[in-house]
């Protein structure tokens, strides 16, 4: 069992807490989140905006988003190509283009955007000087969100001892509790400790808070946005794997959870939607976790979305729509 000795200070209006557990820690976050028998949709979007073409391409779903009535859009990061200059006259474009948004925009931050800026191609950067770029100008503040419309969402840089790590929020709608995770690619930037055994712990921290402020108040779907591919089809984790300890924590959190959870995320570009989670132990059939769903969203060259509705009236909770946007459509 994780346990973190933390201390509590919100901006939202919660008092100053001694040290104490996650449990304890949660206990004073659940009242801001409660289930209501709302049906709703909202958008997923990752991995766009990897060349010239694509960035114009990306406006059209842009429109095409603003076009539908939704609660809000999710990107589950890689802004930029894996080859395109890291600099901050790209990161202002990003900016400008995801102001555009009518809706609610969210971002969790992916490798593309800092871990790999320091290859020659990208512009040989600092990586952390990049993720504090990301960090001051996609999540300038606890609690607030880009677009143009506001939604309540808990910043995990509220909770003292972790208040570096802005881009890890936690909302609810309907009957869904939501949390993005900075889970990125290149192995999570496990080579280099000093910067991902911080982030690896506060991601554990987030992933079980969010799961028990979940049972606690009884919401009926768990979603998780991350970028990375943890490479669910390794079966046998090596050491130094960078993605070990988030799966470990999804199988385990799903596992006590009774309702329905959806881990999104991007990475290796190829929209779809499975059952990847295969539980590590007393399964010798190799059977999967039936209420653990991936969603993976469209990545180049496709420039595409997915619309998502959270029902209170399905058993599943979640549907999900390719959303094709007619102008990105390449000629044939």
């Amino acid at each position: 069992m994780l346990v973190l000795r933390c201390a509590l200070s919100l901006v939202t209006g919660f008092s100053v807490l001694p040290a104490q557990d996650v449990d304890k820690v949660v206990q004073q976050l659940t009242a801001r989140f409660t289930p209501k028998p709302v049906r709703f949709q909202f958008a997923l979007i990752g991995d766009q905006q990897y060349t010239p073409t694509q960035e114009k391409l990306f406006e059209n779903t842009i429109d095409s988003m603003n076009k539908d009535k939704l609660a809000f859009v999710v990107h589950d990061g890689d802004i930029i190509g894996s080859n395109k200059p890291c600099d901050d006259a790209t990161f202002a474009r990003r900016l400008k283009t995801f102001g555009r948004s009518e809706h609610p925009f969210i971002l969790t931050p992916g490798d593309n955007d800092w871990t790999d800026c320091g290859k020659a191609t990208m512009g040989g950067y600092n990586q952390l000087e990049r993720l504090d770029k990301v960090r001051k100008q996609f999540l300038p503040a606890p609690g607030r969100t880009l677009g143009k419309g506001p939604l309540a969402v808990l910043s995990q840089s509220q909770i003292q001892g972790f208040e570096k790590f802005v881009e890890n929020l936690i909302w609810s709608q309907g009957q869904v509790l939501f949390a993005t995770v900075h889970v990125v690619g290149t192995n999570n930037n496990a080579a280099r400790p000093a910067e991902y055994e911080p982030r690896n712990a506060a991601n554990l921290f987030w992933i079980r808070a969010a799961f028990t402020i979940a049972k606690k108040q009884r919401f009926r779907g768990v979603m998780l946005i991350m970028q990375a591919n943890p490479h669910f089809d390794e079966k046998r984790r090596k050491p130094g794997d960078g993605f070990a300890a988030t799966v470990a924590a999804l199988e385990r959190e799903t596992l006590q959870f009774s309702g329905q959870v959806v881990l999104v995320h991007g990475d290796s570009h190829y929209f779809r939607i499975d059952k990847p989670l295969v539980r590590a132990q007393n399964n010798p059939e190799g059977a999967r976790v039936e209420n653990f769903t991936r969603v993976e969203t469209f990545g180049p060259p496709d420039v595409h979305w997915i619309r998502a509705t959270a029902d209170p009236q399905d058993p599943m909770v979640f549907q999900f729509e390719q959303r094709i946007v007619e102008a990105n459509i390449r000629p044939k």
